[in-house]
């Protein structure tokens, strides 16, 4: 089970100029399929400008959409468009892709009907055995079957411990500013689907 942390600080994030970016796909429009980092980069321009023309040491990456077998693909062209947009050799890169579909169900004990207590991890026994993956159940439901997010961690330079980014996952669900609850996946996937549906409705005007 995760607990809360005791300080405001958040492992590995907190030291550095950390950029923390959402991607997700804006489906129904195939000719368009750059949208979603169309808006990331935006957010690393503002993210320039604000703090005094000062680059990100570390980029987080939380990826959206993506099934297993294009993980080679997404990493090589997130790699590619984080190291155009720094200084060479100094940026620290985290790819993680979140998938929101076809989750296993989990329970609090076999046989039992209750939900998973909210901040449950699950990383072994279902998770790959060889690849950094893990489950997240990050809210409490309150009817039926609580949804869990599968994170799949493609590329870690930051040195999280597992622990850490466990817990750094779980806190990025509470900051969707549309719900006054955690939600079941972390917020930065939440806006890149809110700034994808608005591009796309710019596109459809």
């Amino acid at each position: 089970m995760l607990t809360l942390g005791q300080t405001p600080l958040i492992p590995v994030v907190s030291k550095v100029p950390t950029i923390i970016l959402g991607m997700g796909a804006l489906f129904g429009f195939p000719e368009q399929s750059d949208v979603p980092s169309i808006a990331g980069m935006e957010a690393l321009l503002d993210f320039y400008t604000s703090l005094g023309k000062t680059k990100p040491d570390q980029i987080i990456i939380f990826r959206d959409g993506v099934s297993e077998s294009q993980f080679n693909q997404v990493l090589i062209k997130l790699l590619r468009l984080a190291s155009s947009l720094t200084r060479s050799g100094t940026l620290k890169i985290v790819v993680t892709v979140v998938q929101k579909t076809i989750i296993p169900s989990f329970f609090f004990q076999q046989g039992s009907p209750d939900n998973v207590l909210h901040g449950t991890a699950i990383e072994n026994k279902v998770c790959h055995p060889k690849n950094n993956d893990f489950y997240l159940g990050t809210h409490a439901g309150m009817i039926g079957i609580t949804r869990k997010a599968h994170y799949h961690v493609l590329l870690d330079q930051a040195g999280f411990s597992a622990d850490d980014l466990q817990e750094f996952v779980h806190s990025l669900s509470f900051m969707y500013q549309r719900s006054t609850t955690a939600i079941f996946v972390v917020a930065p996937i939440c806006y890149s689907h809110l700034a994808a549906s608005q591009l796309g409705a710019i596109y459809e005007d």
